[in-house]
């Protein structure tokens, strides 16, 4: 399984309450994974969980084949590098930085997925061009403009290219549709579905908005999952 997830119990603080309790939960390789949940119901605390950004202190989060808990601080920092790509609610891109250098910006952190960019052949400003061109953005001036010059649709595509730069093997998207209409919302992310296929990326995807639900492998509802409450 890429995420193995057993008794897990997670609070903020020791003596504050219970924010998840997760039996059992596993997503296997390749899978396209919806959540869903009412905000507040603890989505982005569980891909927190998830990335190794925090762990919890009872029961274990496992992530392909790495048990999160056992790892420390920076060897999980390391291991979220080299294994795991972020789409994240607002994007979180460099505003000063170019486009390339905004999706190339994870393979200057892990030499595993520069590496596995670099296997096709290509240099990573090449790759960068070939990940952007398959999510429809194929601009000439794409290395010379500056992110925060392009539109909120295109920006969404720049955070998408840089997650699967390198081809990690878990792309986790936190909310990554919200500020797009329904078409757009649709496209994207089939274009998203397109590259996990041809890198064989496990997709685990949290959303509100339950009119996405039909175009993925599973859905789950956190708060049936979080059945302890």
């Amino acid at each position: 399984m890429v995420i193995d997830i057993k008794g897990l119990q997670f609070r903020w603080q020791p003596s504050a309450p219970l924010v998840l309790a997760i039996e059992d939960l596993t997503v296997a390789p390749g899978e396209r994974l919806f959540i869903k949940g009412a905000s507040g119901s603890g989505k982005s605390t569980l891909l927190s969980l998830i990335a190794g950004v925090t762990t919890a202190a009872v029961g274990s989060v496992r992530v392909i084949d790495h048990a999160l808990e056992q790892l420390g601080s920076v060897e999980r920092d390391h291991f979220r590098a080299d294994h795991i790509g972020y789409i994240f609610q607002m994007f979180n891109l460099i505003p000063y930085l170019s486009v390339v250098d905004n999706v190339t910006l994870p393979c200057r952190f892990s030499a595993r997925r520069r590496n596995k960019a670099r296997s096709r052949g290509r240099g990573l400003d090449a790759e960068a061009r070939r990940l952007l061109q398959h999510l429809d953005m194929d601009h000439a001036d794409l290395h010379q403009r500056a992110v925060a010059t392009l539109s909120v649709g295109q920006q969404q595509r720049v955070a998408a290219a840089r997650a699967l730069i390198g081809s990690p093997e878990l792309l986790i998207a936190d909310e990554p549709t919200s500020s797009l209409d329904a078409d757009r919302r649709e496209s994207f992310i089939r274009l998203l579905f397109d590259e996990c296929r041809a890198s064989g990326a496990t997709l685990v995807f949290v959303s509100h908005d339950a009119s996405l639900e039909h175009l993925f492998d599973r859905v789950i509802d956190l708060a049936v999952v979080n059945r302890s409450l």
